[in-house]
């Protein structure tokens, strides 16, 4: 082989040099392209899509490196008959001959998203639907530009390969699209038998330790250590044993394995910080090793610079293959001499080098080069901010992996702002539904997760901070009987401090952090035996009476060990309290008080006898009764008080569930002014206010300008229909007028009364004071007499004024209404 590999390198490199030198051959070659049959093409069947001139026509070089490519076709299948035929020149959406090299467009874009190689992967596979070649196991006759795969949203596995590696170029990747063979399953894109990895998400999320609350260390139980090593002996039995009957069944032999032709990418080292050369599976966006089984062979690579054939045997797989493409034993190269990924970055480090040095930086010329790769006949790849948002085709994607269903929907598809859903099987077929697990995003009521069992009918609801009654977590359940059981976290956000709360009809359970009284939990047991007399007409759980309370209390210290309560139980069916308090420094056992409250409710007998309790320190003078008779009466009160903060938390708990019933109705969703549904929803709004706005704008212009407006309201049409109306519009119209100048008349005039009946008081009381007044006062009446003398003489010009004016417009309006379309063609009759 090693042998073959160099006569066909040999042979391959001097016809290369005969295309060169030798102008007539390549006329003749280029006349063969020319004189091609013509195939029908996508333009063909849409002739309106504004395709460029490059698409349409071939320049000067392409020809030349079309000569070149099926000269070097021919000879390869020379020298390889055993082999296929290479991928060279595919024809494009306009039925042009194209060199693959060619179709690559390196293309750099502006989102953070696709700076890495995951983030462009993830895209690609998401972006495009599979397009399967038919038949699977022979080449593609077209390979359509990254710009109409884009538009168009289907593409072939090439066409995928050929958009990603176009991204990982623009991103400074050494990447290379890769014609091979692979399994069914990737080329048919069939992740059936594979691990969902949302599953994988959900492992490390669960396998988080939970912060170890007081709750939590007091709820400790103890345990047998040989029945915890037997119980577990027992799980791992029963998973083994499940793990066994969850093995997927045989797949059925594929006759056409090792004969179904792929394409993925290689990324080789060296470039953005890569160690090892690994492979991208295009269709599904994971990454694997260059040892993957599913990866059966390589025929060639190729990139924007060059194209490679491989020459190594992949009759056992392409696991063993060396990525070494400047080995011309191991990969032939259609152009000889061309630079390569590798080339560029080292004479980029060289002038970098040069550049801090402050030397210039002289190109040296290369005898051996050929041809170069001539520029690419696709236009610049544009990924749009929608793209990226809407990312599925229709805005939705459904895959089905082992055992599980996982749909993605974009952001605003959905009005319950459904982003995610993993739906978890039994079966391999899909039938039996265990879980359900959903991702919402931008919800009023702040969702952010929710799982249904729907084995055991458990529902857990996660939200974000900002909600309603601060809830964070909800877990419920309903019973078989209608009892519901609800476990509920909080945010630190509250007044009361509470953080968790787990109610059911037999109990409740409260935990609370950072509370001033120093209370962390609370248990509220409830007496299931009673018989209550409304039980028979539906009893609720809540309403059954109290049996027991506990309440445990952390240490305070300002207080002495021996008076600070540690825990405090009301046995509300003995009628008795019970006290411990905090353990003193060097002590063992804490003191403790048990009290027996009285049988009445007013005055109550307070006795010795209901009081007892142990003490530490012996020689502690202990309380006298008065002392004993305040403490329980303290007590009494915080039972009571205790009592209304269960029947307040169990209100709460009906009111979140009631509350969270109404959201689900009216579920309202968050548009973010920094996405493009947003954008849009932002202007639609804010266009239809403007045009509300505008309208209403114009009505009350209409409404001042139009003098007929309010009263022709009063008709029972907006339209005047016979002379009736008309004469009756045209004397209200004048009515009102006239009565609206002899209000101005009478204002006017009753302004000038009042200044002359203020003047003619204020001289009758200067006539009778002139003798008593002093200087000051003769000033300040000169002054007020000018003034009102002034204002009365205004006045009075202005009535006259107004009356001669009202006259004219009086006239005007006359002549304007006689005048008015309107009104005209009924007073003429």
């Amino acid at each position: 082989m090693s042998s073959q590999d160099e006569e066909t390198s040999t042979s391959l490199e001097s016809s290369t040099e005969e295309q060169d030198n030798s102008g007539a051959e390549q006329s003749e070659s280029v006349e063969q392209v020319e004189e091609a049959p013509p195939v029908l093409a996508l333009s063909d069947f849409l002739p309106s899509l504004p395709f460029p001139e490059s698409y349409r026509e071939n320049s000067v070089e392409e020809i030349r490196l079309l000569a070149i490519a099926d000269n070097f076709q021919c000879q390869y299948h020379l020298l390889c008959p055993e082999r296929k035929p290479l991928l060279l020149c595919p024809l494009n959406e306009c039925g042009i001959q194209k060199f693959v090299s060619g179709t690559l467009r390196p293309t750099m874009t502006s989102h953070s998203e696709l700076l890495n190689w995951d983030g462009c992967a993830s895209f690609v596979a998401d972006f495009l639907s599979l397009n399967p070649l038919d038949p699977p196991v022979e080449l593609p006759r077209f390979l359509f530009s990254a710009t109409s795969v884009l538009r168009s949203q289907t593409a072939t596995c090439f066409e995928y390969a050929t958009l990603l590696c176009s991204m990982l170029l623009g991103a400074n990747y050494d990447a290379y699209c890769v014609s091979g063979y692979a399994s069914k399953e990737l080329c048919q894109l069939d992740q059936r038998r594979q691990e969902c990895p949302m599953k994988n998400a959900q492992a490390k999320e669960t396998d988080v330790p939970a912060e170890s609350e007081p709750w939590q260390r007091f709820q400790r139980e103890p345990k047998s250590r040989f029945l915890t090593r037997v119980a577990k002996k027992k799980q791992e039995e029963a998973e083994a044993e499940a793990k066994q009957h969850e093995e997927l069944p045989e797949a059925p032999v594929d006759t056409l394995r090792g004969l179904r032709v792929h394409c993925w990418v290689l990324v080789l080292a060296g470039c953005r910080s890569v160690q090892e050369n690994f492979l991208i599976d295009p269709l599904t966006g994971r990454s694997y090793s260059t040892t993957y089984e599913h990866f059966l062979g390589v025929e060639s690579v190729w990139n924007n610079l060059n194209y490679y054939v491989n020459m190594q045997d992949c009759k056992e797989g392409s696991a063993d293959l060396v990525y070494d493409l400047h080995d011309i034993k191991m990969w032939e190269p259609v152009l000889f001499g061309v630079t390569s990924k590798r080339q560029l970055n080292i004479e980029l480090l060289k002038r970098k080098e040069m550049k801090m040095m402050g030397m210039t930086f002289v190109e040296e010329e290369e005898e051996d080069r050929v041809l170069e790769m001539p520029r690419t006949w696709v236009k610049s790849i544009y990924i749009s901010k929608q793209d990226l948002e809407t990312r599925w085709p229709g805005g939705w994607k459904m895959t089905r992996y082992k055992k599980m269903e996982l749909e993605l929907y974009a952001p605003y598809l959905r009005m319950d702002g459904l982003v995610t859903r993993l739906s978890t099987y039994k079966d391999f077929d899909y039938a039996e539904l265990i879980t359900v697990k959903e991702w919402y995003r931008n919800r009023n009521d702040h969702l952010r997760e929710r799982e249904v069992n729907k084995v055991t009918g458990i529902t857990i609801e996660r939200f974000r901070e900002g909600r309603q009654f601060h809830l964070l977590f909800h877990r419920y359940t309903s019973g078989p009987t209608g009892g519901c059981e609800h476990e509920m976290e909080f945010s630190g956000a509250r007044v009361d401090g509470l953080v968790r709360r787990v109610d059911t009809p037999e109990e409740m359970t409260e935990c609370f952090k950072g509370r001033e009284d120093f209370l962390y939990y609370r248990q509220v047991l409830f007496d299931q035996n009673a018989m209550l007399p409304q039980e028979q007409t539906g009893t609720k759980p809540e309403e059954r009476p109290l049996l027991k309370v506990l309440e445990r209390f952390h240490r305070n210290p300002k207080k002495d060990a021996n008076e600070d309560v540690a825990e405090r139980v009301f046995v509300a069916s003995q009628r008795k309290i019970e006290v411990k308090y905090h353990l003193e420094e060097n002590r063992f056992v804490p003191c403790m008080r048990t009290f027996i409250k009285p049988l009445g409710s007013r005055d109550p007998e307070f006795r010795a006898d209901m009081v007892s309790g142990f003490h530490v320190d012996p020689y502690q003078k202990p309380l006298k009764t008065l002392g004993l008779y305040e403490l329980l009466s303290d007590l009494i009160k915080a039972e009571q008080e205790v009592d209304l903060q269960i029947k307040s938390s169990k209100k709460e708990v009906r009111d979140i569930v009631a509350c969270r019933e109404q959201e689900e109705i009216d579920i309202l969703l968050h548009f973010s002014p920094w996405t493009t549904t947003g954008i849009a929803k932002a202007r639609s709004l804010r266009e239809e206010m403007e045009r509300v706005a505008a309208e209403e704008q114009q009505w009350l212009q209409e409404k001042d300008t139009d003098f007929l407006t309010p009263f022709l309201n009063r008709l029972s049409g907006i339209e005047i229909t016979n002379a009736e109306d008309a004469q009756r519009l045209y004397e209200d119209s004048l009515a009102s007028f006239q009565g609206q100048m002899n209000a101005q008349t009478r204002r006017i005039q009753e302004r000038h009364d009042k200044a002359t009946q203020a003047l003619q008081k204020i001289q009758e009381h200067y006539h009778s004071t002139q003798q008593d007044m002093s200087h000051q006062e003769q000033k300040e009446y000169d002054a007020y007499c000018a003034q009102h003398t002034s204002q009365s003489h205004v006045a009075e010009k202005r009535l006259s004024m107004h009356k001669r004016s009202a006259v004219q417009k009086y006239r005007a309006l006359d002549q304007r209404l006689k005048q008015d379309p309107r009104l005209a063609p009924f007073l003429l009759k």
